[in-house]
């Protein structure tokens, strides 16, 4: 008889026999969250038209009014996309540059949205800038002065990761957009992982578009993410598909809510799960969603020091101020071939998963040979994952 399942690890249908210490990637969902979204698919798939045509539209205003509340926004200025990459990709479409002009981002930017930035600039024959951000980071200050001293007269747009992918760092993007917009520079901040990790008042943040997953930390179905529009750039935005809201009649609605609310069929299930996994997690402890937040910061902080010192790593890879769910951890340096992003796998990885059954990313960062581990925290681990981590890594790295 296996052991009985931790009190929140039961909640999630995690295999029992993996150490999943990544959340961070793909999330994962609750299971009474997806007995909701069970259903609703099943109550669609009755009577496909009574819904999708005279029922899901004010299900998906409950659910962009719940989600609003939670990220500090209008409830008008909020669009469903599937997710943040399609939002990122949603803004770059929309922008219409000058030769001469200038995009800056940093080299922490996620892969797939820096490919979308180089795409459009291609397009429109304008020119990419890249940050170089210090490794390891000393301070959120740091960071500001390196994008800063990039930024020109031509400057016309900073791409930036709220959490970065690669390397898990809170950037500090309430004073970047500040400092931006005394500067006549827009932000479009890519905030995949920002929704469920860190409290979010994206109307007073004041950035021009901000975009989020909510299957990653707030634990919603795959297929479920947001795109924010400040009001004052809403005026003529489309989305990436282009359907019947283009020409509709209708006056009840902002034009922004008519184009992205129909893009053609879509199981539209993940959205409406929203309001239903933003309870259920808030339930899951006292202190709500705060005390989500808190916990699971406290659980990586908690790790990451157990780890550098058993590894012996002097200095942590950023301040405890930059952290959020994840951390990162130095390894000693691996194998000097160029990894493949985004999907290269060091040998490290493989062996943690395959002889030691625990999910973990190893990532050669800034370049092969060096390298980390990022360790994500929700609230069904538990000490023993990161002990159980220590041990392999004690084993393998020998």
């Amino acid at each position: 008889m296996s052991a009985p399942l931790p009190a929140h690890r039961a909640h999630w249908g995690l295999d029992p026999q993996v150490v999943f210490l990544n959340h961070g990637s793909f999330g994962a969902c609750p299971k009474p969250v997806l007995q909701h979204q069970a259903e609703l698919r099943a109550r669609l798939e009755a009577e496909p038209v009574r819904f999708l045509a005279r029922e899901v539209e004010p299900l998906l205003d409950e659910a962009r009014a719940a989600l609003a509340a939670f990220v500090g926004v209008d409830v008008e200025d909020l669009a469903f996309v599937p997710n943040a990459t399609t939002g990122v990709n949603t803004v770059l479409r929309n922008l219409r540059f000058q030769p001469g002009d200038e995009l800056l981002t940093t080299d922490n930017e996620y892969n797939a949205s820096r490919n979308a930035l180089d795409v459009a600039a291609a397009e429109q024959g304008v020119k990419v800038v890249v940050a170089k951000l210090p490794w390891p980071v000393p301070s959120p200050e740091a960071v500001v002065d390196a994008v800063m001293a990039q930024v020109t007269p031509r400057t016309r747009l900073l791409l930036i990761d709220h959490i970065t992918s690669q390397t898990a760092l809170v950037m500090p993007v309430a004073e970047l957009v500040r400092r931006l917009r005394e500067r006549g520079v827009e932000t479009l901040v890519d905030g995949a992982h920002g929704p469920g990790m860190v409290p979010l008042a994206l109307q007073e943040l004041g950035a021009a578009y901000y975009t989020g997953n909510c299957h990653k930390w707030l634990c919603a179905p795959k297929g479920a993410a947001f795109l924010y529009v400040r009001r004052d750039l809403q005026r003529g935005f489309k989305p990436m598909v282009v359907s019947h809201g283009h020409n509709s009649p209708r006056t009840d609605r902002s034009r922004f809510r008519l184009e992205f609310d129909w893009v053609g069929t879509v199981d539209p299930t993940p959205f409406l799960c929203i309001p239903t996994v933003l309870r259920f997690m808030a339930g899951l402890v006292p202190g709500g969603w705060p005390q989500v937040m808190a916990s699971n910061r406290e659980k990586v902080l908690t790790a990451r020091r157990g780890l550098d010192a058993k590894l012996g790593n002097a200095v942590p890879l950023c301040p405890e101020s930059m952290v959020g769910s994840m951390a990162c951890v130095a390894l000693p340096d691996g194998f000097p071939e160029h990894p493949e992003p985004p999907l290269y796998l060091d040998p490290l990885h493989v062996r943690l998963f395959k002889e030691h059954h625990i999910e973990i990313p190893v990532t050669a960062w800034p370049r092969a040979p060096r390298r980390h581990l990022r360790l994500s925290a929700q609230l069904y681990n538990t000490p023993a994952d990161y002990e159980a981590l220590a041990r392999a890594l004690e084993a393998l790295l020998r």
